[in-house]
């Protein structure tokens, strides 16, 4: 614990100094850092040119009632302890920087605070609850929560999310549990084990530590954790030294370990701990208070002499300790051990007992003096004015009280000669960041420190991996710290029951969806231009497609649509040409070529179906299709129903005769078009079709079609269209026999019968397929009951007309009808 006075700068004397005082050797640097500090600040003729900084320093031991002790010699000058009593005004104490572990802390800050002392801790902080009220400090570490988010950040950045957690079983370590590690399950990584290490601070207690320890070493031996976070104070780091010897059979590491340390923890060692291995410190990553190279600190420290330094009450205990040797002394004449020189070289020293260059809490220390400087600067500068109104006004102002400093320090605001800028937040803690720092042990136990990252106050983390030197175990390569295996993209997790939820099972992802990443809790769905490949680990564009006249599909319909309506306009053109033969003349010449046109037109209109959908092609296709066949169709019953008519009319004495004609062919063909130009015409009018997209229902394809707007109307257009050829097909069945002109009634009923057929086997069909296949059953229904159409009813009359001419005349119809 250091403090701070108005007095020149001096160190506890000669005489006060014990030869049996031992002294952790790294903390040597915390008293060299206050030293340069002091002097670096009176030196400065602009920051406190009217006042003298000084300093005491006392040893704030582990025990509370020897901190109490120590606390109280800071508020009386007099060489005995007098309660409230203060006799010397020229030993004022201003502030009070320390100490380097919590409850130091809180055991110094419980009595400064009935006093108004500032106090500015470099080390852990102490928890401020309901049951600390009143006490306050200023922080020179950033706030423990950002530590935490760090932590967390590195975890996941490197995805480690099964770790093993060691504590303190003190106060802060019970904090830790109660409200750092919930964060780290939320952020969904788990704990392999958390173990609590006891304040072992005894010799006597050295049979509980072996066992202790023991346990610890069991443990990380025995975990599946890579990634242990170590969440400790100053006196952690003596025990992570321990812990290879811990096992049965010492020295061994437990295996190659990822060690996460806090701030807290300095790489320092005990002098009993001189010749432990360091080899469980090499590629740890440390997050620790971010401090800057001062180099004239360094000059600083390479000056100090034991021989040469004056006041320096701690230099000669430090010296033979660090350096395992006595200095010579007059008295006595055989002196046990190495005679120290004074030549020796701190640089050589080991860097978990001294480093020549600025740590984090030398760092800290550093920066706390700073402030109390320059806060004292503004109250001298406060003071000043309110002297001048004094020498106008001719009034005396009292003495400003101490407890004042505090409103200074809270507004503080100022850049140390590292360039970093210092203040304080409204809790009074330091705002500031992390430095992310990798340990290199060489093989010759040499230690540096290597910058990797760091976590600024906005709690962002900045880290970079290639520069990391991992643990031997490794070879280099970034360790893998999980419960289980990863889940490969196209898998997700599962959870295993009972097992933390960082143990899973790995199983596929159902069909039709995909997981691109590793550790998916989750399959997802592709949108609906993509599919999920094979793999299901991504998704894939879906290919445009419609029924084109490029694809072989295409081509063959259109060659047979093209094909057929070449043979309805041969035929045609052969009836034309032979229009005055017999054969033709019968069963009504006009209905003939009515009929021929219509089937012309319907394989024609097959081709409305292909190519891409347009807005006018949509509108017609199905409509011109329904209305073209509804009239091919009406040609046909109209032809039945002339041979059934003009056979009923050749009885004698029948009533038919006024119904046979060319007006009742007319009447049938225009009667039934006109009922299903209706038909359409509703359609066009209510709910026409329209092109659409269609994203589902090929898996692998966006298909372009036409929407038909109302489905209840395109199956009454179809509906219809079929009732028609019932109808024609029954009639033509029922006059198949009838004597008639070269078989008509049978060939038309062969041909309503493939014709109705086709078209009930093309509703399971339609409704059976998808995309462009769908269009392609409507195209190959409407040629083939076209061209059975035309193949039944003209086919026979053709090969008469071309082959077998002689049969075309009257005699032999007159024959045949006979």
């Amino acid at each position: 614990m250091v403090v701070i006075t108005k007095l020149s700068m001096e160190y506890p004397s000669e005489k006060e100094s014990h030869t049996s005082f031992s002294i952790v050797p790294k903390h040597y640097q915390h008293i060299l850092a206050l030293a340069f500090t002091v002097k670096e600040i009176n030196e400065n003729p602009h920051l406190l040119p009217n006042l003298t900084l000084g300093f005491h320093i006392y040893d704030s031991y582990f025990n509370a009632r020897r901190t109490y002790h120590a606390t109280m010699l800071l508020l009386y000058t007099e060489e005995r302890l007098i309660p409230n009593y203060i006799c010397e005004q020229q030993k004022n104490l201003i502030a009070v920087i320390g100490g380097v572990d919590a409850p130091i802390s809180m055991n110094v800050a419980t009595l400064l605070k009935n006093y108004k002392v500032p106090q500015l801790i470099y080390g852990s902080a102490p928890l401020k609850t309901d049951g600390n009220p009143g006490i306050s400090f200023y922080q020179m570490v950033p706030h423990q929560a950002l530590q935490y988010t760090g932590i967390i950040s590195l975890l996941l950045y490197f995805k480690w999310i099964w770790i093993g957690v060691l504590v303190m079983d003190n106060e802060n370590g019970e904090m830790i549990l109660q409200t750092a590690l919930p964060k780290f399950s939320q952020r969904g990584i788990c704990f392999d084990f958390i173990k609590r290490i006891p304040m072992f601070r005894s010799a006597t207690e050295f049979d509980e530590i072996l066992e202790y320890g023991l346990k610890i070493h069991n443990e990380l031996l025995n975990s599946t954790a890579s990634v242990v976070v170590f969440y400790g104070d100053s006196y952690s780091m003596m025990i992570l030294r321990w812990i290879p010897y811990f096992a049965e059979h010492p020295p061994s590491l437990p295996k190659g370990i990822v060690w996460i340390t806090t701030a807290a923890m300095e790489l320092t060692s005990q002098l009993y701990q001189k010749n432990l291995d360091t080899e469980i410190f090499h590629g740890v990553l440390s997050f620790t208070i971010h401090s800057n190279d001062l180099p004239a600190f360094k000059a600083f420290v390479e000056s100090k002499n034991p021989l040469s330094t004056k006041g320096d009450g701690f230099i000669r205990d430090f010296w033979q300790q660090a350096f395992d040797c006595v200095f010579a002394d007059p008295n006595v004449e055989d002196v046990m051990g190495n005679i120290c020189t004074g030549e020796e070289k701190l640089e050589s020293l080991p860097a978990p007992f001294f480093e020549m260059s600025m740590n984090g809490h030398s760092y800290s220390i550093y920066n706390a003096v700073c402030s109390v400087a320059h806060a004292l600067h503004y109250m001298s500068s406060t003071r000043f004015k309110y002297q001048v109104m004094e020498t106008r006004g001719g009034w005396k102002y009292p003495n400003q009280q101490l407890w004042q400093l505090h409103n200074f320090l809270r507004r503080v605001s100022f850049n140390n000669s590292g360039g970093d800028k210092i203040s304080f937040d409204e809790n009074g803690e330091l705002v500031a960041g992390f430095d992310v720092i990798n340990w290199i042990v060489s093989s010759n136990q040499s230690f540096h420190r290597v910058k990797v990252g760091n976590v600024d106050p906005n709690q962002q983390l900045t880290i970079n991996g290639d520069a990391i030197t991992w643990p031997n175990h490794f070879n280099q390569s970034q360790p893998l710290s999980l419960c289980t295996e990863r889940c490969h993209p196209g898998t997700r997790k599962r959870v295993k029951d009972g097992e933390p939820f960082c143990c899973y099972d790995c199983i596929p992802c159902p069909e039709g969806k995909i997981s691109a990443q590793e550790d998916m809790n989750e399959c997802n769905i592709c949108s609906e231009e993509k599919y999920p490949n094979s793999n299901q680990d991504m998704c894939i564009p879906k290919e445009i497609t419609f029924l084109s006249y490029d694809e072989p599909l295409g081509i063959s319909l259109a060659c047979s649509a093209f094909a057929f309506s070449f043979i309805t306009a041969l035929v045609l053109g052969t009836f034309l040409k032979h229009h005055h033969t017999p054969i033709v003349k019968a069963n009504n010449r006009d209905l003939t070529y009515t009929l021929l046109i219509a089937l012309l037109f319907c394989f024609l209109c097959a081709l409305l179906f292909m190519g891409k959908p347009e807005k006018v092609t949509c509108l017609f296709r199905q409509t011109a299709f329904g209305t073209i066949f509804s009239v091919a169709v009406s040609c046909v019953l109209a032809k039945t129903m002339t041979v059934v008519l003009a056979f009923m009319a050749t009885k004698p004495g029948s009533k038919m005769r006024k119904w046979v004609g060319k007006r009742l062919s007319i009447a049938i063909v225009v009667s039934c078009s006109f009922i299903q130009g209706g038909i359409c015409t509703v359609w066009l009018a209510s709910s026409p079709p329209f092109p659409d997209v269609d994203m589902n229902s090929m898996l692998q394809e966006i298909v372009l079609e036409c929407n038909e707007g109302s489905v209840t109307m395109f199956y009454c257009v179809l509906g219809y269209m079929g009732f028609l050829a019932l109808v024609s097909f029954t009639v033509a069945f029922l006059a198949r026999k009838l004597p008639d002109s070269f078989n008509e009634a049978k060939f038309i009923t062969f041909s309503m019968l493939l014709f109705c057929s086709v078209w009930l086997s093309f509703i399971p069909s339609y409704l059976s397929t998808r995309g462009k296949y769908m269009v392609a059953v409507e195209i190959f229904s409407i040629l083939a009951s076209g061209a059975g159409l035309l193949g039944f009813i003209f086919a026979p009359k053709c090969y008469i007309i071309v082959l077998r001419p002689e049969l075309n005349n009257r005699e032999h119809l007159i024959r045949n009808k006979t």
